[in-house]
């Protein structure tokens, strides 16, 4: 039962974590993340502790595509295979 809370708050904790980075990143239109036009139009990229955090800006907000770890496959997780 302990492990659980103790994951359960480490998890709440990273989540924490995340938003607040992307609180800041929201707070610095254009001038934080890597630009990722070779995956879609528009996107950037953000390494925060082992994740790679997906977003854009379009107009006045800001928008985060997705989250992923950072050894994933990036580019089988935004072009899909076509079958033959």
């Amino acid at each position: 039962m302990m492990q659980r809370s103790q994951d359960a708050a480490m998890a709440q904790a990273f989540a924490a974590d995340l938003v607040m980075k992307c609180e800041h990143l929201a707070s610095l239109p254009g001038l934080m993340g890597r630009p990722r036009p070779e995956l879609a139009a528009g996107l950037r990229s953000f390494v925060h502790r082992g994740y790679v955090i997906f977003f854009r800006y379009i107009d006045d907000r800001f928008e985060v595509v997705t989250v992923l770890e950072g050894h994933r496959d990036i580019d089988g997780h935004f072009f899909e295979e076509l079958p033959l």
